[in-house]
């Protein structure tokens, strides 16, 4: 299928994509930018607030609140930094690749406004070095506003990273950038940002540098550390056509408290993925419908009725009696879920809801980078005996045993992947929790762990989620060559760098564009 299918709306994705700045230029881009030069910092940020815009990359936290308390913790000494979340992950997702594909243009020019608000000299594309389409995209879209004058006194740098889930967590994108593997900082990253500095390092334990031993920059410890301002790409996107059109426009369409568009994928159940961009407010049923039209030329003939939607693996699974839910933020936590990255995956009726909870799992204590024990060692235990359930059967006494695993998952947790885990893989064992009881009788059916990872392609299944994944171990490596793994996590591995493992992204080890 085309990537630019008949979308519902098209203010961040377009139906064509805008191959040169001039195809930008000629639909209004640019203007937003010349604008925001035109004002004060304090003006671009009262209209960022009016929008009422919240971020996309899955917490929905209000953008305008984060730009001001990044611009208040601004150091005297170093500028702030300017960073663009591309380091899309989440089973899923593919929305955030479609934009930098379709309007990298609007990425960039979002980007730029957010470095003149908070006194940026530098932006930092962060984008997993496999995404070779967009980085492309991205390199030509970025000459393109160099030539234009548009970045003068700003240097544009594209850090490629790992391919890693936690990559695409917030403080976990800063250390790939710092050149360090992609392990969550312990704390908020506004109080640290892409250049570390550290003034002693005599009081950090063990000396190893990893994140979580690193103090936060606070105004008693006499750091000079400059902050970051982190937004996904979607976020970024859809800042040039506020300052450009006003509040009011933005909200012309959406809710109250979910304004604007929203751009969903939907994928699973034998669908082709599909990228949909819809008025925040939308059903959720009309959405996946439309995906299915999208996707085939022809009248579907024997598919299944929906037993659950699985919203990534960020939050609780959706069953079939809340397909109408809007697709708002509010609305999804009322439901008793959450929107995350807009990531619907569609598990039919005739699905084992057992395989399902034991992929996400799996996908969950893979890719778990091993700081937090609780987190790393409990996810695979949970994982292993999910798996186990699944293959073998089991008692009550399993059932009982995953329960409290799961219980301790989040104990000391430095980032949200524990309550992840957690919270989705509970809500389908407690959803369906008769159906996971038929693995506990005599006479269970076997089954294996669906295949939960990331997409690779909007092309037909299977091609479009990530294979390989099912070769990959806890410590990140995998089992193709068939050697054993010697490690329990990659936080294990203190005898090789960062920079073996995962590649140089340090500013200024980067090609600048």
């Amino acid at each position: 299928m085309s990537l630019f299918a008949d979308l519902t709306d098209h203010r961040v994705l377009p139906l064509e994509p805008y191959d040169t700045l001039a195809s930008y230029l000629a639909v209004g881009g640019g203007a937003g930018l010349f604008d925001a030069r035109a004002v004060s910092a304090d003006v671009v940020l009262d209209e960022l607030e009016a929008s009422g815009l919240r971020g996309r990359g899955g917490a929905g936290f209000p953008t305008a609140t984060k730009w001001r308390t990044v611009t208040a913790y601004a150091s005297g000494v170093m500028r702030t930094s300017v960073v663009v979340n591309a380091a899309e992950g989440e089973p899923g997702t593919y929305k955030d690749r479609a934009i930098l594909r379709a309007n990298p243009y609007a990425v960039i020019e979002g980007a730029l406004i957010a470095a003149h608000v908070v006194g940026s000299h530098s932006i930092t594309i962060a984008v997993k070095r496999r995404f070779v389409v967009e980085i492309a995209r991205l390199r030509a879209a970025v000459a393109d506003v160099q030539r234009a004058g548009w970045s003068d006194g700003i240097v544009i740098e594209i850090a490629e990273g790992p391919s890693e889930y936690l990559f695409g967590e917030e403080t976990g994108l800063l250390e790939v950038i710092d050149g360090r593997p992609p392990f969550p900082r312990i704390a908020p990253p506004w109080r640290r940002g892409l250049v570390e500095v550290v003034l002693d390092r005599s009081d950090l334990g063990s000396g190893s540098g990893l994140a979580g031993e690193v103090q936060m920059a606070t105004e008693a410890s006499g750091s000079i550390a400059p902050p970051a301002l982190v937004n996904n790409v979607e976020t970024m996107a859809n800042v040039p056509a506020i300052i450009a059109k006003g509040a009011a426009w933005f909200r012309s369409v959406g809710t109250d408290d979910s304004p604007g568009t929203v751009i969903c994928t939907v994928s699973g159940a034998g669908r082709s993925p599909s990228v949909i961009e819809v008025a925040f407010g939308e059903p959720l049923r009309p959405v996946l419908d439309h995906a299915i039209i999208v996707n085939d030329d022809v009248e579907v003939t024997g598919r299944r009725p929906i037993l659950a939607v699985l919203m990534g693996v960020s939050n609780a699974i959706l069953t079939a009696e809340h397909l109408d839910t809007p697709i708002t933020h509010e609305d999804m936590k009322r439901a008793g879920s959450g929107l995350g990255s807009a990531s619907f995956i569609v598990i039919e009726e005739g699905t084992d809801p057992l395989a399902v909870a034991a992929g996400v799992s799996r996908f969950l204590a893979v890719e778990s980078c091993g700081q937090c024990t609780p987190c790393k060692q409990g996810g695979l235990a949970v994982f292993e005996s999910l798996r186990a359930m699944l293959v073998q059967g089991g008692t009550g006494r399993d059932r009982v045993a995953v329960d409290r695993l799961l219980g301790t998952l989040t104990d000391g947790a430095r980032c949200n992947l524990a309550t992840q885990h957690q919270l989705v893989v509970r809500s389908i064992l407690d959803t369906f929790d008769d159906e996971v009881r038929t693995h506990l009788q005599p006479g269970h059916r076997s089954g294996v762990p669906v295949l939960i990872t990331e997409l690779m392609s909007l092309d037909d299944a299977p091609e479009s989620v990530d294979g390989s994944f099912l070769s990959k171990r806890a410590d990140w490596t995998f089992n193709d060559d068939k050697s054993e793994s010697r490690l329990a996590s990659p936080v294990d591995d203190p005898g090789r760098s960062a920079v073996d493992r995962f590649g140089d992204h340090r500013s200024g080890h980067n090609a600048l564009l």
